[in-house]
């Protein structure tokens, strides 16, 4: 064995103990994509998760792509990715032009040319995780030599996925069944209530509203739960187009409209001009912004008022909420965006599942933007969401 050789696998043992190290999901897939680029000497690679229950392969993670939002992106079946889940066998094709599975989906939404790709099933004990591909040999073509030790590298990275999901599964179900009690435990006081036949007609209608207002808050819990699931598991498609950011602050302002006038809120936007576009899930972002302007009305002060500003700083497109409430203690400011947290003494103002904002900054990162907030008790509260926007049409339309 040659040198050479002696170093690659010396490396490969390198590489696979550092893939193991993380238990965060998204570090621990670009780590994986790192690795199999380096030891297969390629220009590049990917990584493909297998979801059984649905019987659907999901782009994950790649070296060669900037927008985390490609990950989530369904590759049919039938693709090359495709035969290798289902033959549960390697498979290298020198030239994908000439292979009808080839699936360009990837390189459209990219612009990225794929030539050459070694492919290899992501497989445990039990089950089929999904596809590592190697992409573009360097030099020549892809060789046994190269097919072993990704496969070698594949049967570590699929462990390490595996344990990572479970991981991520059982914290997320242990706070779930935590948060759970405090409903269930309403409900169950309630129906007892009910049974007692000393009951008023007064009390039987108060009980018979908490257990409807607790089981609404099951149900939202519930979907809070598996959209936060699926958003960390890597399991939401995310479509990327460009978005006319004004237009679609304006549908989610008609959308909470009533809900201010309810709360007679005086509401404050003014829509700036040549708003640069951005790129993104418009279905997502709205989620984002309907999300925070519901907080807003929830949060705020009666007759108090609602704020939304937008523009550009430091090279991003930004969007301002701003509420009057009560604001929020500088020793819950650390706690805003985890599972499950709300401040202290908000369960009075309005019910929530305490699962919004995490899946808020999930979205927002996914877009490579950042949300930041800002707070003073007794003044209000704002949030402030950063995007990074098309530079080549914000420069036209800076010049209209």
């Amino acid at each position: 064995m040659s040198d050479k050789i002696l170093d690659r696998y010396r490396r490969l043992v390198e590489l696979s103990r550092d893939v193991a190290s993380t238990l965060e999901l998204d570090a621990l897939l670009n780590r994986i994509v790192t690795a199999a680029k380096e030891i297969s000497e390629s220009e590049a690679a990917s990584i493909l998760l297998y979801e059984e229950s649905l019987k659907q392969l999901f782009f994950q993670a790649s070296t060669n792509l900037d927008s985390p939002m490609m990950g989530g992106l369904r590759v049919p079946l039938d693709s090359i990715a495709g035969w290798i889940i289902n033959n549960k066998k390697p498979l290298v094709i020198q030239d994908v032009s000439q292979d009808s599975r080839f699936f360009g989906g990837v390189a459209k939404a990219t612009n990225f040319q794929s030539r050459s790709i070694l492919g290899v099933p992501l497989m445990t004990k039990n089950k089929t995780v999904g596809v590592l591909e190697a992409i573009n040999k360097l030099e020549g073509g892809y060789t046994e030599e190269d097919q072993e030790m990704l496969m070698v590298l594949g049967a570590q990275a699929a462990i390490a996925i595996e344990n990572t999901r479970l991981f991520l599964q059982s914290d997320l179900i242990s706070e779930m069944v935590h948060e759970l009690r405090t409903p269930l435990g309403s409900i169950n006081s309630a129906t007892y209530l009910l049974l007692r036949p000393e009951i008023s007609a007064e009390q039987y209608q108060k009980m018979v509203s908490i257990i409807q207002g607790e089981a609404r808050r099951l149900s939202e819990m519930t979907t809070s739960f598996l959209d936060l699931s699926r958003l960390e598991s890597g399991r939401v498609q995310f479509i990327p187009e460009e978005i006319n950011l004004t237009n679609l602050l304006v549908e989610c302002a008609n959308i909470t409209f009533s809900s201010m006038v309810e709360r007679q809120l005086q509401f404050e936007w003014d829509p700036p001009k040549n708003l640069p576009h951005i790129v993104g899930d418009k279905d997502k972002l709205k989620q984002v912004f309907l999300n925070l302007l519901s907080n807003a009305v929830k949060y705020n002060t009666s007759k108090g008022t609602l704020t939304m500003k937008a523009g550009t700083r430091d090279g991003r497109v930004f969007v301002s909420i701003i509420d009057t409430g009560p604001g929020i203690p500088k020793e819950s400011m650390g706690s805003l965006f985890k599972k499950f947290y709300r401040v202290p003494g908000t369960e009075k103002l309005a019910q929530g599942t305490g699962l919004g904002l995490s899946i808020v900054k999930k979205i927002v990162e996914t877009h490579q933007g950042e949300i930041k907030v800002k707070s003073k008790v007794g003044e209000g509260t704002t949030f402030t969401v950063y995007l990074p926007f098309r530079r080549e049409k914000a420069k036209a339309e800076a010049t209209l």
